[in-house]
């Protein structure tokens, strides 16, 4: 008897332990448009034209201290109002914003939505946004972001190349990537907890216009969310692909699908409303038959 109940005291401390550690969830996985796409009327958006339950929001994450009780918020996306209530009504112990916001770049779907902390909205107060000095400068300096800055909506933390301690065992790291720089650079984030590492690249012009090589990075992390934007290069007829260079998923497939170990570890994320593998079932089968995994919207990372 007195084994058993020593036995269960053991499991309920490490059950505790394990849901006392860090941990990411993903709040959306869609491309910048968001799904469905705006002035798309074709049959990959149709489905979540009729049923809501269908739709997608634009790619960001929460990285979850239940440790310290609090919480980041990577890309502040067009769907942040929705983005927000939903981690608040799952996390209701939380802070409803977040105790910083890290942003990759100056596009879209990664910083739109600062302007919903702005005066026209919630009026916030110094919520701490950490970007990369070109980020930095183009916020502080062009309207209305410039005005965020100004009224203390937001308080703007430069960051390097540094790691960045968030909180006791929780380091983030930033690095730079090849992609569209029109108003910024575009950053990476290399997330380390007391107990799993993680890489988010949502954005990426192509693999091989980088000197690092991903398959080493993903060797050295337990999660790997990487840029998902297009499966192959004919969902867009109409447009040129060097436009909007990003790594095919069948490109990064057939980098990672040698090593078994590495496939598991890759999240595909950043899916276009043209990406089948965002609503094709057969299509998302297909691929995690291959060892890989598609990022969902509220799954954890733990």
């Amino acid at each position: 008897m007195v084994n058993s109940v020593g036995g269960i005291m053991v499991f309920l401390l490490v059950t505790a332990l394990a849901h006392a550690q860090p941990y990411l969830q993903v709040l959306g996985i869609a491309q910048d448009g968001g799904y469905p796409h705006i002035g798309c009327e074709q049959a990959c958006c149709a489905p979540a034209r009729q049923d809501h339950t269908l739709r997608e929001p634009v790619v960001s994450l929460a990285l979850v201290d239940p440790a310290s009780k609090l919480w980041w918020l990577f890309e502040a996306t067009p769907d942040i109002n929705d983005q927000l209530h939903a981690f608040h009504a799952t996390h209701p112990e939380y802070s409803y914003l977040p105790a910083g916001i890290l942003i990759t770049h100056a596009h879209i779907g990664h910083y739109a939505g600062l302007m919903q902390l702005g005066r026209e909205a919630l009026g916030s107060k110094d919520v701490p946004v950490y970007v990369m000095e070109r980020m930095a400068n183009f916020l502080t300096n062009h309207g209305p972001w410039s005005q965020l800055v100004t009224l203390h909506n937001i308080s703007l933390r430069v960051i390097t190349s540094e790691s960045l301690s968030l909180a006791p065992g929780i380091d983030v790291r930033a690095f730079t990537v090849p992609h569209r720089d029109e108003f910024s650079e575009t950053a990476g984030f290399r997330i380390t907890t007391s107990t799993k590492k993680y890489l988010f690249i949502p954005d990426i012009d192509k693999w091989e216009k980088w000197p690092v090589k991903v398959e080493d990075l993903v060797k050295e992390v337990d999660y790997a969310l990487l840029d998902a934007t297009f499966n192959t290069a004919s969902e867009l007829p109409n447009r040129s692909m060097s436009e909007i260079p990003h790594p095919l998923v069948t490109e990064t497939v057939a980098r990672l699908e040698r090593w078994p170990e590495l496939k598991q570890r890759v999240y595909f994320i950043h899916l276009n409303h043209t990406n089948p593998l965002l609503w094709n079932t057969a299509e998302q089968a297909s691929l995690t038959k291959k060892g890989f995994n598609i990022a969902r919207t509220g799954m954890i990372l733990r």
